[in-house]
């Protein structure tokens, strides 16, 4: 049974999440799946604790399973499947994004190159955009690597040692095309 003040949590996810580009049940399921005991939960048991439709709920877990952020899982024995957030799915998540960033800098390399022979004020948004993937290019193996060493001090030190015990995620992120 959900408490007000969790069902409220998950209602603040689900505006932030709004604000990202997703639909309020999208965060509203991130937001429950964030607290909920047990912290798998089937379709079933989400629609009813959210109070939406089995339908939204399943279009949810899909986008939220495509992105990373969610993942489903079957008890073995069971038909249906569970969805439950993984300690380090947020870094997942992001090492992903990160990785995609030498995959798009190439990408508006390609539009300046259309544009080469076009007037400064033609080409200024897409040199922008480049400037600013160029450097989180180069900054962000670095603090990916600092984020990997806190979460390996938390793992020594008997906090959650998920990420550790699964190796943890790469100090560089993977690039584009990258297989895991």
């Amino acid at each position: 049974m959900s408490s007000e003040s969790e069902l409220d949590f998950a209602d603040r996810v689900a505006t932030f999440f709004e604000h990202e580009g997703f639909p309020p049940i999208a965060g509203r399921v991130v937001g429950w799946l964030l607290i909920c005991e047990p912290r798998e939960q089937s379709a079933a048991e989400l629609a009813e604790t959210l109070g939406a439709s089995r339908s939204s709920i399943g279009n949810a877990t899909r986008m939220l399973t495509t992105s990373g952020i969610v993942r489903g899982v079957r008890r073995r024995g069971e038909r249906q499947e569970s969805f439950r957030i993984d300690p380090d799915a947020w870094s997942r998540m992001l090492a992903e994004r990160y990785g995609r960033t030498t995959a798009f800098r190439e990408v508006i390399e390609h539009g300046l190159d259309v544009l080469a022979d076009q007037p400064a004020p033609r080409r200024d948004r897409l040199e922008a955009v480049h400037e600013l993937y160029r450097f989180l290019e180069s900054e962000l193996p670095a603090l990916w690597a600092r984020w990997e060493a806190t979460r390996g001090n938390v793992a020594r030190t008997g906090g959650d040692d998920t990420v550790a015990s699964q190796g943890g995620l790469r100090a560089h992120p993977p690039r584009s095309g990258d297989q895991r």
